[in-house]
């Protein structure tokens, strides 16, 4: 495995493979790395020649600064894991590698209603900051596929739209999400929580799964009702719990049992919050 943490050397060496002919395949994260981060990996050397793995903690999609401060580090265990996973490249940049210009006045991106709904609405400022750091990263890996998880689903959407709005060529993938044994979605943040806390946690899937099984063509009203109640009992603080269109997020009063529907939640456990989503139909 080669790690750069340098943009020009990257960039060389990129260049360089696709004058060979190489088949580039690119999973961009910020580190704290799970078995979810390495199933995009494994999907990743499924289609391509050459995997390559982005490891940068982007400090302008935190609109809390100690949210930032608190993100979790493991450098040395992230190398080991891409490693043993069989990553080709890790590019591991500093922040003024990314934004040599510092990280005010940084251009804008026309998201659509994507960029103020549920996470939106609770993160302002956040997809424009997903939206800075995955343009540069996609203006210097050229991947040809792109490899993002399930349980961003609406970061997934926005970094489609940021393909669309700027014509990049690359071949989007998602993957499901990768959870543990009893339904919790894997996630950096999870290491934050406290034994009772972890406990109460398995009840977003718990929810989601409940939504899933119950859902008939009609009012999703009473749904979300009980999927709050079972968060309320399991001590969360909710942000929000919705039912939407899976294209674009946009809710669903009386669904016609045939539309594409995802169930979307996030919520605090204690200072940690989480988000997942589940697939409806």
């Amino acid at each position: 495995m080669i790690l750069f943490k340098r943009l020009e050397d990257l960039r060389h060496w990129v260049l360089l493979q696709k004058n060979r002919g190489k088949i580039t395949g690119f999973v961009p994260t910020m580190g704290a790395l799970h078995e979810g981060h390495i199933n995009l990996i494994a999907a990743c050397r499924s289609v391509a020649d050459l995997s390559i793995c982005s490891i940068f903690v982007n400090p302008v999609q935190f609109n809390d600064p100690k949210d930032f401060e608190k993100y979790p580090v493991s450098i040395e265990k992230d190398i080991e894991m891409l490693t043993k996973a069989g990553t080709d490249v890790v590019f591991l940049p500093s922040v003024k590698e990314i934004y040599p210009k510092g990280q005010t006045g940084l251009e804008t991106y026309d998201l659509g209603p994507l960029e103020n709904i549920l996470e939106g609405q609770y993160r302002p400022g956040h997809f424009q900051g997903v939206c800075q750091v995955m343009s540069r990263l996609l203006d210097l890996v050229k991947p040809d596929h792109l490899f993002m998880g399930q349980k961003d689903f609406q970061q997934c959407l926005v970094v489609q739209r940021l393909i669309q709005l700027r014509q990049i060529p690359v071949q989007f993938h998602t993957v499901a999400t990768v959870r543990e044994a009893d339904g919790l979605a894997q996630s950096s943040r999870n290491r934050r929580l406290t034994a009772d806390q972890r406990q109460n946690a398995v009840a977003i899937s718990q929810a989601l799964n409940d939504i899933r099984r119950k859902l008939a063509s009609g009012d999703a009203g009473t749904l979300l009702k009980l999927a709050r109640e079972k968060l309320d009992a399991a001590h969360f603080k909710i942000d929000y719990i919705s039912i939407v269109r899976a294209k674009d997020l946009q809710p669903i009063q009386n669904w016609n049992g045939k539309e594409k529907v995802i169930a979307l939640i996030a919520a605090f456990q204690g200072e940690v919050r989480l988000i997942d989503n589940m697939l409806l139909n």
